[in-house]
């Protein structure tokens, strides 16, 4: 049985400029939290996570971003999570800032210890002139397996000013592997997003087809809107491998730790003008990472000028991404998957 996830599910964004925007941010949070049926203790501990996390920021950094969203994960279990990102100072001692009762702002010292212990899944990278990305999931009841043998982090962020973005992602995956779709219809706002729904669509009728075969359908589906620029990377358990194509500019990279390498998509546009589709073979070895993303982001990042990173979950990645690498003047997508080491 597949499962999909993507980017249509709401992801709320909140620069971190005041308390006030720390108080909006924890609202949000528990209209979610409702929504997903948390118990009154679980979204007592979701409240107190947004708001450790959005104060920390604004010690520590003075400014922002929380994003706040329903789990990427294939698990059936609903939760939520929660990604804290400054570009600040950064953390001299991560582990000696994680204690409860340690403070570098003259605070009783609990917040970061507080981000710790209330979440049901953490991570944190942070260094020195380069601020810090705090990771916290919680789950409505008892972690859930997640069947994905994947994890997950994306962000997709419109243009400033606008509701809907152009660009978009999915993830599609069963026991035998798992395919990445990310997208960037032509300009942006809504009839962008017409396009880039279509694409997330079209992986949803073919979840477990080749990317040429992804591809041809969302051609299909995207004759009636703007188009779209469509990438799909297949990822196949038994023999370790990904298999990709791509048409225009959603750029796909793997990464292994020790080299990047770029895959290759063709002139095109999905919907409207799609002559040559090529997919290619690339090792995919367990721990590995690929990472898609639209031309909202520049393409000049190395995940080895950030010590630590790689081994982040994915959505920390993903975040450090967005933060150091949009362009803003476009709607901006980052997707990054990681092959788990069990898989």
């Amino acid at each position: 049985m597949e499962t999909l996830i993507h980017s249509l599910a709401p992801q709320h964004v909140f620069p971190i400029h005041h308390a006030s925007d720390v108080s909006a941010a924890r609202r949000v949070g528990q209209k979610l939290a409702d929504a997903l049926g948390f118990d009154d203790v679980k979204a007592g501990r979701l409240a107190i996570v947004i708001t450790e996390a959005g104060t920390n920021i604004l010690k520590h950094a003075g400014e922002g971003v929380l994003y706040i969203m329903r789990t990427q994960s294939g698990a059936a279990m609903a939760g939520v999570d929660v990604l804290a990102v400054d570009a600040g100072p950064g953390i001299a001692d991560l582990a000696f800032s994680l204690q409860d009762g340690i403070s570098t702002a003259g605070t009783a010292g609990t917040g970061l210890g507080a981000l710790r212990r209330q979440a049901d899944e953490f991570d944190v990278w942070s260094m020195r002139d380069k601020g810090a990305v705090f990771f916290m999931r919680i789950w409505s009841g008892q972690a859930a397996p997640d069947p994905c043998a994947i994890e997950l982090g994306a962000l997709c962020v419109p243009l400033a000013g606008e509701d809907a973005s152009g660009d978009g992602w999915a993830v599609a995956c069963d026991g035998g592997g798992a395919a990445l779709l990310g997208v960037d219809g032509l300009g942006h706002g809504p009839d962008a997003a017409k396009a880039a729904a279509g694409a997330i669509e079209a992986l949803e009728r073919r979840p477990a087809a080749a990317p040429a075969d992804v591809l041809q359908a969302a051609h299909d589906l995207l004759r009636i809107t703007r188009g779209a620029a469509v990438s799909v990377a297949r990822i196949d358990h038994a023999t370790g491998n990904l298999r990709f194509a791509g048409i225009g500019n959603v750029s796909g990279t793997v990464v292994d730790g020790q080299q990047r390498r770029t895959l290759v998509t063709h002139n095109g546009i999905v919907g409207h003008n799609m002559r040559t589709v090529r997919e290619f073979d690339v090792a995919f070895p367990a721990g590995a990472l690929c990472v898609l993303h639209s031309d909202g982001l520049q393409t000049q990042w190395d995940l080895a000028a950030y010590p630590g990173l790689f081994a982040r979950v994915p959505a920390i990645v993903a975040a450090v991404l967005m933060r150091d690498f949009i362009r803003r003047r476009d709607d901006a997508m980052v997707l990054v998957a990681r092959r788990r080491a069990y898989s």
